[in-house]
């Protein structure tokens, strides 16, 4: 059977190769028309730049070399008058002696007896502790024969005290401080208590213990050969937070 057409003369082989190249085109015109610019010219106005002679303004000449001004006239100080006074008293010269010692002046060393010393006698703090003190300071109220009886007597007086006069303080109570404080304190020669000194967990209870030992009462002091005598004492005192 014999083609009807001709294969060589066929269009539409190459169909392909040619709408690529359509394509290419219309996409080349369609980027031009997008890219083309075009700008307003009916608001611009062209001027022409005028140029106007500056005026030169002259600046006068002035002389600088101006004359000084005369200098003031002299001022002529008034004559001095001159009194003559009569010499009527005669001055007296102070006359000033040497207060240098030369090496052949001698020191006189005063001479000292024995009688014109005088020996004052200071009296020395003496401080015995509670243990073993000879008879303990009296707590008021105590009384007793034998120096234990009055120990005990004081460490009880002093612990009734304690608890008659114990305050929790409210702040470290409710920041749950608790713990052991120890007070040492003196009782001096006269019945004062002083010197007193805390070591706890916090400073809260320190300053509330020291205020319980500030309010004990004057007592009797303490004896040692008979002589009156400072005697420190401690004791603990617990902070309990109860349930």
């Amino acid at each position: 059977m014999i083609p009807k057409k001709n294969p060589n003369i066929e269009v539409g082989r190459n169909s392909g190769i040619y709408f690529a190249i359509g394509l290419n085109v219309m996409l080349l015109f369609t980027y031009l028309s997008i890219e083309y610019k075009t700008y307003d010219t009916s608001e611009i106005s062209l001027d022409t730049v005028q140029m106007v002679q500056e005026l030169e303004e002259d600046i006068p000449i002035i002389d600088l070399e101006v004359p000084p001004p005369p200098p003031p006239p002299p001022v002529f100080a008034a004559p001095e008058t001159i009194t003559v006074v009569e010499d009527t008293k005669d001055i007296e010269e102070t006359v000033l002696e040497s207060t240098e010692t030369s090496q052949e002046d001698k020191i006189e060393e005063p001479i000292v007896q024995v009688e014109d010393v005088k020996v004052e006698e200071v009296e020395e703090e003496v401080s015995v502790p509670f243990s073993v003190v000879e008879k303990v300071p009296i707590f008021p109220g105590c009384s007793g024969t034998s120096n234990q009886e009055l120990k005990d007597c004081f460490s009880k007086k002093i612990n009734e005290h304690i608890i008659k006069h114990f305050k929790y303080p409210s702040t470290a109570l409710d920041l749950g401080i608790y713990g052991r404080v120890f007070v040492l304190f003196v009782v001096d020669k006269d019945g004062n208590v002083t010197n007193i000194r805390s070591r706890g967990p916090d400073k809260m209870l320190e300053e509330e213990a020291e205020r319980i030992i500030g309010l004990l009462p004057k007592m009797k002091p303490g004896m040692q050969r008979g002589n009156p005598v400072s005697v420190p004492y401690s004791i603990p005192i617990n902070f309990q937070i109860q349930d």
